[in-house]
């Protein structure tokens, strides 16, 4: 259980200081795209929704027996995202630049299958 409560909280602390920029960069966001201020609910929107995901993973990891169930959609989450970011850059849709952001998020994804199959 320590594992899994190493992994879920280091993983809301990590998304919380990544995310957290962003609220504020805005500009270095629209630089190679269409500003986000073109699409203001759906760029906040993301951040707000993967914010609350951080804080779920802190709930998870202050009691992972306790919110073991939630750990599913914690795992949905990440392989979700890393699916997604697979299929458009197989698609030729974004670039392997874009695409990197697949990796830290495919490395939790593992993390958080391991630690529910260790957590019981």
């Amino acid at each position: 259980m320590t594992f899994s409560r190493y992994v879920f909280t280091g993983a809301g602390v990590w998304g919380v200081v990544v995310l957290t920029p962003l609220f504020w960069l805005v500009d270095v966001t629209g630089r190679r795209y269409t500003p986000p201020t073109d699409y203001p609910q759906f760029f906040y929107g993301f951040l707000s929704v993967a914010m609350a995901w951080q804080i779920a993973f802190l709930f998870i990891g202050s009691n992972p027996l306790r919110f073991r169930w939630l750990m599913i959609p914690a795992i949905i989450e990440k392989v979700g995202y890393v699916s997604m970011l697979i299929i458009f850059y197989s698609s030729g849709r974004i670039s392997a630049i874009d695409a990197q952001p697949a990796w830290p998020d495919l490395l939790l994804g593992i993390l958080f299958i391991v630690a529910f199959v260790k957590t019981r």
